[in-house]
């Protein structure tokens, strides 16, 4: 697995790739795989771009290769996730509806947890029934910075396609 690290607005970032797809985004408090090797591919390099061009607000459209290794139910709420639109909100209910289990919002927060690749897979937009806050791998203060520059820009579609 290729890893490369990229210093951005929101602190250093470990990207990952395997056979020319993104599996891992790493936040700076990340564990890091041991046999991770530090070699930038060109997907990296792209999906870095997209990643600044995202957090200056300029990207329309992520266009990468995504490979999120996780159970089928993580699949669908991750597939879920990324159907929500830029600088809109769901909430753990919302997202179990559209996997077919209503009953499963603990479900989806143990997917959310686990996303391997946050911000493109989108689960900074998943907040509670209530409209608060919740749990984010990067912090609540990340979430709410990255749910803050969604809302002051224009719109983006996150496209999760699988090859």
């Amino acid at each position: 697995m290729a890893l490369y690290f990229y210093q951005t607005d929101i602190g250093k970032i470990g990207i990952s790739e395997q056979q020319g797809s993104i599996t891992n985004l790493y936040f700076a408090e990340d564990q890091i795989p041991q046999d991770s090797v530090i070699y930038e591919t060109p997907v990296l390099k792209e999906a870095a771009q997209q990643l600044y061009n995202y957090l200056s607000g300029s990207l329309e459209e992520f266009t990468l290769p995504l490979a999120p290794d996780g159970t089928d139910f993580m699949q669908q709420v991750w597939t879920r996730l990324c159907e929500i639109p830029y600088s809109e909100t769901a909430s753990y209910k919302d997202i179990a509806i559209k996997v077919g289990n209503p009953k499963a919002f603990r479900a989806v927060g143990l997917a959310n947890n686990r996303n391997p690749i946050p911000i493109f897979i989108p689960c900074h937009r998943v907040i509670g029934t209530n409209g608060s806050l919740t749990g984010y791998r990067g912090g609540l203060g990340l979430k709410q910075r990255l749910l803050m520059l969604e809302q002051s820009k224009g719109r983006i579609k996150a496209d999760c396609d699988r090859p």
